[in-house]
């Protein structure tokens, strides 16, 4: 088989409503994960690109589900979708954890490249004691390194919380990376939203704020996908444990106002809870309900 590339079309063409989706299971292929979020009410979702704690080895690449997947996905209006980076690769890591990640990133762009409209999510690293910006400036050359060309994926940093020596916390961390890579378009921001809670931005009390000052640093082009939790922690403990929506310090009320929110409701927002699929089911259909 001779695969065709996936076309790529621009955020705003096809994200005129909004579009939630929940992490899925990759195992049984593309096809059955886009079947099963049409099954819950989802027009996006988000999968691991192979085992999130194991080695590099990926599934081989299968063009026909990929492209059943591509014809359900444009049949069915789906925004893009989200493939999340293992947590083994950390690109801010001593060089043989560097060397690991660099082989995963690079594998993982050129099979998405087969895939519609799909962005790829990576958690920035952990600086593991060498410093933030040593850290950071690790990340840009890795970055710098795999990317190399204006046209592909999109590739996302995530917000992150904090916990040890995790970098991306702040938004002038992301802006760090942002402005050193070499391609610049082929970047953007996943902001999750017990990440920045427990990292310290108020978005209970001052979304607002909290918005501007996101539009200040990185701006708010950057912000392509949201990952929606609450958040088990208090504001600013820099932890990472994601609760229910309703169940945790964030609040249902203000998770609600979150999505509601013109910055916010077109793009793709994908639940990361602590739930099965039936739960992710109710959770999405009681996000339509009171967004409405």
């Amino acid at each position: 088989i001779k695969p065709k590339r996936a076309q790529i079309i621009k955020n705003g063409d096809v994200m005129n409503k909004l579009s939630l989706g929940c992490h899925l299971s990759s195992t049984g292929g593309y096809l059955n994960m886009g079947k099963v979020a049409l099954s819950i009410g989802a027009t996006t979702f988000q999968f691991f690109t192979r085992n999130p704690q194991g080695g590099s080895k990926a599934k081989p690449l299968d063009l026909e589900d990929i492209n059943a997947f591509n014809e359900l996905a444009e049949n069915n209006n789906f925004s893009y979708i989200i493939a999340h980076a293992p947590y083994t690769m950390n690109l801010a890591g001593l060089d043989n954890i560097r060397e690991f990640g660099l082989e995963i990133i690079k594998d993982d762009l050129y099979r998405l490249s087969f895939v519609r409209n799909v962005y790829y999510n990576f958690h920035p690293g952990s600086h593991v004691k060498q410093g933030e910006i040593v850290g950071l400036d690790k990340i840009v050359s890795a970055l710098n390194e795999c990317v190399v060309s204006s046209d592909g994926v999109i590739v996302l940093l995530e917000t992150m919380a904090g916990k040890g020596s995790e970098l991306g916390r702040t938004f002038e961390e992301i802006k760090y990376i942002l402005d050193r890579v070499n391609y610049p378009s082929r970047f953007g921001v996943t902001l999750d939203t017990c990440h920045v809670f427990d990292a310290g931005y108020d978005i209970k009390d001052n979304l607002d704020e909290v918005l501007k000052e996101f539009d200040r640093i990185i701006g708010l082009d950057r912000l392509k996908a949201i990952h929606l939790n609450d958040s088990k922690n208090v504001l600013g403990s820099r932890k990472d444990r994601h609760a229910l929506l309703g169940e945790g310090n964030i609040t249902l009320e203000a998770l609600i106002n979150f999505v509601s929110n013109e910055h916010i409701r077109n793009l793709p927002i994908v639940l990361e809870t602590p739930n099965d699929i039936e739960g992710y089911a109710r959770e999405i259909a009681l996000i339509k309900e009171m967004v409405k």
